[in-house]
């Protein structure tokens, strides 16, 4: 199958079973988000309501008051729960409904569906199940970088109208970095474009390394750190079907081994959270942790508006893309080159996760 055949397929709005790997974990946002509102997203073609109850909860429910169907996330939090805007029904963390203003029997079938969540690294994580009522299986997964005490880091997010595997596509290719952020984090673009490749697969994940020795600093590296005329630069990216990690960086040359894990220098480790909205949008939530020179200001402020500069970029592109992707209809096709080789991988493991669908969830 031709890869571009994934976000522009023909199987078009029939469910998120049909579109989407189930079954996992999803980045719904981060912590510092939920604080005394009601914060209404569509995952996956559902649409969810997070809050923070008083006790400091965090819970999902699909976005809709079981009474007329107005959005949970137009009403208010409280300390038991979300109250609806319209006529207040009261909503637990279960979903069950708690109080109905003026009426004091409840009936049973005043809930609606809850969605287990879970509040991790300053993440905030929603289980996407195959079935309402099946559990998961493992944790959602670990990224201790935020609490690591050698780095500081900001976050944020983007909408993107877009499908979710071009950012996937975007971000196991960084050899744009060239071309498309130049005033940023890129760098000589044939450094990029010639830099060795090394792609290796671990069941679902992907790592591709390139290590780019003598490499011009780029901007937002001589403002963080202070090289001098070159640098020895390294790109891990390790792509999960839900996230991406990004651990980038560079050294002084000759400061020591440029593949080594305890390596020192300037450190960008980058989270990528990449949730489907539709077949057609997605929610991307992004953090940016760095460490300091002990001989220069402090720098997460500048790496974080930097960071977000090229998340600009890159979303105008990826946007432009898509949209030219649909302007072509039948007539687009994609030719592969040397640095597909990580995105073309992550696109197999969705496909073959896409391909374990049941026809009965594909019908609708």
């Amino acid at each position: 199958m031709n890869p571009a055949s994934i976000p522009i397929g023909s199987i078009r709005k029939s469910g998120a079973a049909a579109r989407f790997p189930l079954d996992r974990w999803y980045v719904a946002g981060f912590s510092s988000e939920l604080q005394d509102q009601p914060i209404g997203r569509t995952f996956l073609n559902q649409k969810v309501v997070l809050f923070r109850t008083g006790s400091g909860e965090i819970a999902a429910l699909e976005d809709r008051c079981c009474h007329r169907s107005l959005p949970l996330s137009c009403g208010t939090v409280e300390a038991d729960g979300v109250r609806c805007g319209y006529h207040g029904l009261l909503y637990a963390p279960s979903g069950q409904c708690l109080e109905i203003p003026g009426q004091e029997r409840i009936p049973s079938k005043a809930r609606v569906r809850s969605y287990r969540v879970v509040e991790k690294d300053r993440i905030v994580w929603i289980w996407m199940p195959r079935d309402e009522d099946s559990a998961p299986a493992v944790e959602p997964p670990d990224y201790p970088h935020h609490d690591d005490p050698r780095y500081k880091f900001g976050s944020g997010m983007y909408h993107y109208k877009a499908p979710w595997q071009l950012i996937h596509d975007n971000l196991l290719d960084l050899s744009h970095l060239g071309y498309v952020h130049l005033k940023t984090i890129g760098g000589n673009a044939r450094l990029h474009m010639n830099a060795p490749m090394k792609v290796t697969q671990d069941g679902d994940t992907v790592k591709v390394v390139r290590l780019m020795p003598g490499s011009t600093p780029p901007p937002t590296y001589r403002a963080a750190w202070p090289f001098g005329d070159t640098c020895d630069r390294w790109q891990e990216i390790e792509f999960h079907v839900s996230h991406l990690a990004i651990w980038t960086g560079a050294m002084e040359p000759g400061s020591g081994a440029i593949d080594d894990p305890r390596r020192g220098g300037f450190h960008m480790r980058g989270f990528h959270g990449i949730t489907p909205e539709t077949e057609d949008t997605c929610h991307y939530f992004w953090s940016m942790a760095s460490n300091k020179h002990p001989d220069m200001p402090e720098n997460i402020d500048t790496v974080v508006e930097q960071t977000a500069y090229t998340f600009d970029e890159d979303r105008v592109v990826i946007e432009d893309q898509y949209r030219n992707i649909a302007d072509f209809g039948d007539r687009n096709s994609w030719m592969d080159i040397h640095v597909d080789a990580g995105a073309n991988r992550a696109r197999r493991i969705v496909e073959r996760l896409l391909a374990d669908v049941r026809p009965e969830e594909v019908a609708g």
